[in-house]
């Protein structure tokens, strides 16, 4: 894997897109709106509203910056059909008596309800590349486990 590359799905990216486009747009203007409006009041060392309208403008720019590395380095997934577990895989496991089944995506999906794992989880990394059938130990808070591949879609 790349570690320069930022791996999701076309939904999240179109989202992160979305966001950027709200920052750009709408967010940054209404805080500089509220930072001019701010200034307007005289004496800026005991202002709240100023300091404030600062302190979210710092934000937004941070998020923004952050938005534009994430979607410039974005790489697309797409579950490949096969018989290794790659990104975008739903892999089905079996851990102890237990079965779970998780889909591998990038860090910026994750979503546990889900089922989602990152590709750079303990969990994730130790299935990718693996086959139907295969024992993977994962080591976990909980100590070392076996994961039992079951199924892979």
């Amino acid at each position: 894997m790349d570690e320069s590359k930022n791996y999701m799905s076309a939904e999240s990216l179109a989202a992160l897109k979305e966001e950027l486009k709200t920052i750009k747009d709408k967010t940054i203007p209404e805080i500089a709106k509220r930072i001019d409006e701010a200034k307007q009041q005289g004496d800026l060392s005991e202002n709240a509203e100023y300091h404030q309208a600062r302190e979210d403008m710092s934000w937004a720019q941070g998020r923004l910056y952050e938005l534009e590395e994430l979607i410039n380095n974005a790489e697309i997934i797409t579950a490949i059909k096969g018989d290794v577990a790659a990104l975008g895989s739903k892999v089905t496991v079996k851990v102890g008596d237990k079965t779970k089944e998780y889909t591998i995506v990038g860090p910026q999906e994750i979503d546990l309800a889900k089922g989602h794992i990152s590709n750079e989880s303990p969990i994730g990394e130790a299935l990718l590349g693996h086959k139907k059938g295969a024992k993977v130990e994962v080591s976990t808070p909980a100590g070392v486990q076996i994961y039992e591949i079951l199924k892979i879609e």
